[in-house]
């Protein structure tokens, strides 16, 4: 027999193998189901909690996907195994319903995450106005907008859609001819494949007992926390772990699950920058500034004031975060038009259909995500409907952001999607924030004193959105691929969950809005990024002017330094690169504070010495560790705050005081 009717007959029986597996996944109109829609609202409504007390805390949250494709594993197996039971017979779970309800889980928690309620939505509030200082001259009055749901679930209805649409023509490129990587969509598509399989079974009732015990655990001793915690500065969250003097500038231990379990996700890099900041600013910086009160600024005004202490508090943050923000913002465009710039050079490619020599797998992946293609015209079309909805609806919400800028704004924003979608596929880094804040920057100074803080504010969650949305997609697209699950069941189960986002998100914020002392400096829920925001989009109005005495200075010195940090960790040896800080998670302490900095060091703490003891068990198990942690702690906020409404309060104040003062 011939060479050449040899690879023939190879390629005749490879080509039947693909078509035989290919018919035993089931069609895209099966993968989404009801049990799945049921799980992904569940989920979706526990990780909507989650991430919005952390949005209204820190405003730092973790990636929470392969979370949320392990809790989709622990709630359809638990499903299945009591109709089991009950002697019903249940449709067999497979990976591609797994990806789905992840899909449509993390659809819903990203509005909640990205949807402005600790930033820009919540900046528009009184008491952040408020806060940023009647005296500054873009703080106008009536510059604000009070939260209400009706707008709210309006607003995200009519921006939030358009993100969907903006790439999905560009999904090939991106995944099969690019060959992006989208690090954090491929994790979660390879936990699901393990899942699926005789040993991943296995290795996922070990994570799920260990999900389970934990999350037992988190929720039981939030239980117990919240009865010594019945008044002002009371309870574990107040435990003055290194003593009072260290207390008083907010560098204690206080017993958060939530932020322990964040730190054993986030890297020991991330970890060790916030401990950093935290020591630099409450440490350092803020006792020796405010000793020159008087001096630097009038010792008359308030703590709370822009032009007091505060002041430096908020604008160093906005210059570690813009000097941070602007370096990976180049630095991303950069590798983006140099990789774009070798894919259009390179010659002889061959396309994947005609490449006989790849794996069977990568065959079948490819065949799939073409075959169930979404056709050019519903994307184009949906996105010019949605567009022009959001063009008459948004400025009849807002009269400050005229109708020309949203516009504008439509027509960049594929562009600027295409940007971030790239660089996130490259780096796993999803840049929209920095969109947004340039939006915000540029319409703040564009629409004027009248109008620049209400349009800036919205112009950024208009731009954040779109840009966001559709990256998120891109890395839902390539975990669908990995899992073999049809595109259009991915893309019509992220316009569920975010459907089901628009209206939850806004449920949960007003949860915490009417339960909690949202907005106070004092309190547990600083909401830190809703002053920020405020104040870069005051920055961008009234120029350098709104800055207090030398923190223009201080600001150079901190901007120059996030540049320079970014430059070094990218151009020195790895040895020396991978000690040096990051500035947007050094910048979070400097406003917020010191305690949840050391809990997620502990939670690093925990990850380094179980590494040590068994690296393979640690590896295991940390994800499902830390999910159990901050599930149950994050669960324990829907009791809490529901007695918080009631008004039933805490039957025990444990306080600490100095003997002296005793």
């Amino acid at each position: 027999m011939r060479k050449e009717d040899k690879e023939e007959g190879k390629v005749i029986e490879r080509e039947d193998n693909m078509e035989e597996n290919l018919k035993r996944i089931p069609p895209w109109t099966k993968q989404i189901t009801v049990r799945g829609i049921v799980a992904s609202l569940f989920i979706g409504i526990i990780y909507s909690v989650i991430v919005m007390k952390l949005n209204l805390t820190t405003g730092l949250v973790p990636n929470l996907n392969v979370s949320a494709a392990l809790l989709a594993y622990v709630f359809i197996q638990t499903w299945t195994k009591l109709l089991k039971k009950a002697n019903i017979v249940s449709t067999p779970f497979t990976r591609q319903e797994n990806t789905i309800i992840q899909t449509c889980a993390v659809a819903c928690y990203s509005i909640a995450v990205g949807g402005g309620f600790g930033s820009y939505l919540l900046g528009l509030n009184k008491k952040t106005y408020e806060r940023a200082g009647a005296e500054t001259e873009g703080n106008i009055p009536g510059s604000y907008k009070e939260p209400a749901l009706d707008w709210m679930i309006g607003f995200l209805f009519v921006v939030s859609f358009v993100g969907l649409l903006a790439l999905v023509p560009l999904r090939k490129i991106m995944i099969l001819d690019y060959k992006l990587p989208y690090p954090s969509g491929t994790a979660t598509a390879v936990l699901i494949n393990g899942f699926h399989t005789p040993k991943g079974d296995k290795m996922a009732k070990k994570q799920v007992n260990g999900f389970l015990r934990f999350f037992s655990i988190s929720f039981i001793w939030s239980f117990f926390q919240w009865f010594y915690s019945g008044g002002d500065k009371c309870g574990f969250v107040n435990f003055p772990t290194f003593g009072l003097k260290a207390w008083k500038q907010t560098f204690y231990f206080d017993f958060s699950m939530t932020y322990v379990g964040a730190g054993m996700i986030c890297s020991h890099l991330v970890n060790l920058s916030l401990l950093l900041g935290a020591v630099l600013s409450w440490g350092i910086m803020w006792p020796l500034i405010s000793d020159r009160k008087g001096a630097w600024f009038p010792a008359t005004l308030p703590e709370n004031s822009m032009r007091s202490l505060n002041g430096y508090k908020v604008f160093i943050s906005i210059a570690l975060i813009l000097g941070d923000g602007l370096y990976n913002f180049l630095k991303t465009l950069f590798f983006t038009g140099r990789s774009i710039y070798a894919a259009l050079n390179k010659k002889n490619l061959v396309s994947f259909s005609d490449n006989k020599n790849q794996p069977l797998d990568d065959l079948q992946r490819n065949e799939i995500f073409i075959r169930e293609s979404i056709p050019l015209w519903v994307a184009c079309v949906g996105y010019m409907v949605f567009s022009v909805i959001s063009i008459i609806v948004i400025p009849l919400m807002f009269p400050a952001l005229k109708w020309y800028y949203v516009l504008v704004a439509y027509i960049l924003a594929p562009s600027l999607s295409f940007c971030n979608a790239y660089g996130a596929g490259l780096t796993d880094m999803n840049m929209a924030y920095n969109y947004g804040k340039v939006a915000l920057f540029v319409l703040a100074a564009l629409s004027g004193k009248d109008n620049g803080v209400v349009a800036g504010l919205i112009g950024c969650g208009l731009i954040k959105s779109i840009v966001s949305i559709s990256s998120d997609l891109m890395h839902d697209f390539k975990t669908g691929q990995l899992t073999l699950t049809s595109p259009r069941s991915m893309l019509l189960s992220q316009g569920i969950g975010t459907a089901i986002g628009c209206v939850v998100a806004p449920l949960t914020f007003f949860l915490f809005y009417k339960a909690f002392d949202v907005g106070n400096p004092d309190g547990e829920y600083k909401a830190p990024y809703a002053l920020i925001y405020r104040n870069m989009a005051i920055l961008g109005v009234e120029g350098f002017s709104a800055l207090p005495q030398h923190c223009l200075q201080l600001c150079y010195g901190f901007f120059a330094f996030a540049i320079l940090a970014n430059l070094v960790r990218d151009v020195a040896p790895k040895s020396i690169g991978k000690w040096l800080p990051l500035p947007m998670a050094m910048a979070v302490p400097f406003l917020v504070g010191a305690s949840f900095a050391i809990d997620m060091c502990v939670g690093s703490l925990v990850v380094y010495l179980w590494h040590k003891v068994n690296s393979n068990k640690a590896s295991l198990m940390v994800p499902a560790v830390a999910s159990g942690l901050i599930c149950g702690d994050g669960l324990w906020i829907l009791p809490s705050s529901i007695l918080a409404l009631a008004k039933v309060n805490p039957p025990i104040c444990m306080n600490f005081l100095a003997t002296k003062t005793s």
